[in-house]
């Protein structure tokens, strides 16, 4: 299984984890180091840039199959996925070859410079040459839409199986800011010493959220207990002389908070574990709408930085002294961390995050989940203390303890097709509430329901459609839907003047009319209240 297309098609054709494994150590073991890199990296988000807008390959897609525009765009509206479309359109090849990715990806970068004629006959020779399935493959290389149903740890498992290394370490190896064009196979994944990478953060740990009573935990003296916290998990690298903070999405996002340069490793090189949060002069968190101004921004105005001040609230520490502290369990990670904020100069943008009061017990634990909003939290987290620290999302050391979340009641207004197994189906809706007499929309949501539900409102769609703006519809006012959120904030974007954290469908609410529905007033206090 050396071309890239039958690994595409054999982790297409099962949802097996088993074979899904197996398919991927095959081809980490037979294909080109060239070939096994790039699919690590397009499998971990490191995809080829884009180099054409789906509005040509639209075109010429539509040219190359005999069929005019209209026809093309109720194909892809049907289909939902364009590389797919395009595939299934396209008349049959008469003789085919198979793909291979890294000189795919070579002839794609060498499109670039290339004017639009050129990148036609160029893309138009492609798909002459392949079956359906290297379409398919090439069409998502192409596109940038590239999902195989495969995640980060089911990759380094087939990679720990192919190569024979330890999980964890090629875990550890495939963090960070390589790329093909700065790595090859040997120096990555093959070599046994590999120098070390000083920007390299570690996988994070993650945690499952708490699904029956905290009490079944066991004693809660083997339990740390935290606040969770709504800002974006970070890692600190203070290493050789240079900082380094990176987001859980494997982001580098040091240029964004300068904050923390000038900082150095207190006891050497150092590496914390925390939530990134903007801090208030009330001494908690600001809400997530104030960091999300410091998100998008490569440079920080200075008005920015100081009414917007970013903080990391480290809770672990996993490396001190150069010493990788992962293995040891939390109560002695903990230690370490103490003694690195303890080491911190007091203008440092790194704090000790707010202890949760009250005696240990979970009696007191689930009395302070209640009142987390009144500490700008989410809930609690809870983390074994013998626990070392992991890499993903193993179950029973680490546990969310959320909130339930706020809701309302809403009536849709607008509803649209959703996209992959869901084209046909109307999934993505726009909700209002009453403001007076009339609805004012406040939120879109998409998630939520059942398969058979979303089929059910479908037909409902279709029947009372009042009028079309492309693929949106604007529906008669009368289903009544449950809208879970997390958090609300205000928003000037909004007409409604508000914005959800998170908003999901958490019930269709056939019990009531579209008169039942919440108001805006109703928002408005939630928002004075939780806001």
């Amino acid at each position: 299984m050396s071309a890239f297309s039958d690994l595409f098609q054999a982790l297409d054709a099962t949802t097996k984890t088993t074979a899904k494994l197996a398919a991927l150590s095959q081809y980490f073991q037979t294909a080109t180091p060239e070939d096994r890199l790039w699919c690590i990296a397009i499998l971990s988000g490191r995809r080829p840039k884009r180099v054409l807008s789906s509005t040509l390959l639209r075109r010429w897609a539509a040219e190359a199959a005999g069929i005019p525009d209209w026809l093309f765009e109720d194909c892809y509206a049907s289909v939902g996925d364009l590389a797919e479309t395009i595939a299934l359109l396209l008349p049959p090849a008469a003789s085919t070859r198979p793909l291979y990715l890294a000189p795919t990806i070579a002839d794609l970068r060498a499109m670039a410079p290339l004017n639009d004629a050129a990148r036609k006959a160029h893309v138009l020779a492609q798909w002459a040459q392949l079956d359906t399935t290297g379409r398919l493959v090439f069409n998502k290389l192409l596109t940038g839409g590239f999902r195989m149903g495969v995640s980060q740890k089911l990759m380094t498992r087939a990679l720990a199986h192919a190569t024979g290394q330890p999980q964890p370490d090629l875990a550890h190896r495939l963090m960070g800011n390589w790329h093909p064009d700065t790595s090859d196979w040997h120096s990555l994944i093959a070599a046994q010493n590999p120098t070390a990478d000083s920007s390299r953060p570690y996988p994070f740990c993650l945690a499952h959220g708490l699904d029956g009573p905290p009490q079944d935990l066991g004693a809660p003296g083997d339990w740390h207990t935290e606040w969770k916290w709504d800002g974006i998990r970070a890692q600190l690298l203070l290493r050789d002389g240079q900082v380094f903070l990176w987001s859980r999405g494997e982001e580098l996002i040091t240029d964004r908070f300068p904050e923390f340069a000038g900082l150095s490793a207190p006891g050497g090189n150092t590496v914390l574990d925390g939530e990134l949060v903007v801090w208030g002069n009330d001494g908690l968190p600001q809400p997530f709408q104030a960091l999300q101004k410091r998100i998008g921004r490569k440079t920080v105005p200075k008005a920015l930085l100081a009414s917007a001040p970013a903080r990391l609230l480290a809770y672990d520490c996993l490396e001190y002294g150069g010493q990788d502290l992962r293995a040891l369990p939390l109560a002695q990670r903990r230690q370490r961390l103490q003694d690195a904020l303890d080491q911190m100069p007091s203008h440092a943008p790194v704090l000790a995050p707010p202890a949760v009061p009250g005696p240990l017990d979970w009696a007191n634990w689930a009395t302070q989940r209640q009142a987390a909003r009144a500490h700008r939290a989410e809930g609690l987290m809870l983390k074994r203390l013998s626990a070392p620290y992991h890499g993903g999302r193993t179950r029973g050391d680490w546990w969310k303890w959320k909130l339930d979340p706020l809701s309302i009641d809403a009536v849709m207004i607008y509803a649209q097709a959703g996209h992959g197994r869901r084209a046909t189906l109307y999934t993505d809706f726009t909700f209002a509430v009453w403001d007076g007499p009339t609805l004012v929309p406040f939120a879109k949501a998409y998630s939520g329901l059942t398969d058979a539900e979303f089929r059910q409102i479908t037909a409902w769609v279709r029947k009372n459609t009042q009028q079309r703006f492309g693929p949106v519809r604007q529906v008669v006012p009368e289903l009544v839907f449950e809208i879970a959120f997390e958090g609300i904030q205000p928003s000037p974007r909004h007409k409604s003047g508000v914005a959800l954290r998170f908003p999901r469908m958490a019930r269709w609410r056939q019990d009531k009319t579209p008169a039942q529905a919440d108001t805006l007033a109703h928002l408005n206090a939630l928002l004075a209240q939780y806001g």
